[in-house]
């Protein structure tokens, strides 16, 4: 039997917050430990949270931005884990795992939100939408 593996983006984005939540966890108790820990903890969390919210956009428009609002979270927190990883604060293999998930789940939104452009209709001057002619 061949069986394919359901992908649902929420449950990934919430494994990759608990991951990056477990990075924290290690963070040395330092000044920059502790302002590095507040910072994964809330941009990897926000890009769960802020997922969830575009599942109910109110139309295409509000999906796109709030899908632009996760891959700027995501950007974020790939960032941070790249300064852990660089000083280094923690030597860790969650750490490069939290990472190398960060790039994919970049690559997975920049496609998402390219797919998004495509499927609106395109505005005309003003930002009215071309009229239906009967």
């Amino acid at each position: 039997m061949n069986e394919k593996k359901t992908f649902d983006l929420e449950d990934r984005l919430i494994s990759f917050a608990c991951l990056c939540l477990d990075v924290c966890d290690l963070l040395p108790n330092s000044k920059a430990g502790q302002n590095l820990e507040f910072q994964l903890s809330k941009s990897s969390t926000a890009a769960a949270l802020i997922y969830g919210e575009a599942q109910a956009a109110e139309s295409p428009a509000d999906f796109l931005h709030k899908m632009k609002l996760v891959l700027k979270e995501i950007r974020e927190t790939r960032v941070n884990l790249r300064i852990i990883s660089q000083k280094p604060l923690v030597v860790n293999s969650k750490v490069d795992h939290a990472l190398n998930e960060s790039n994919q789940l970049m690559a997975i939104f920049l496609k998402s939100i390219e797919t998004s452009k495509n499927n609106q209709p395109v505005r005309q001057k003003g930002g009215n939408l071309p009229q239906k002619t009967t």
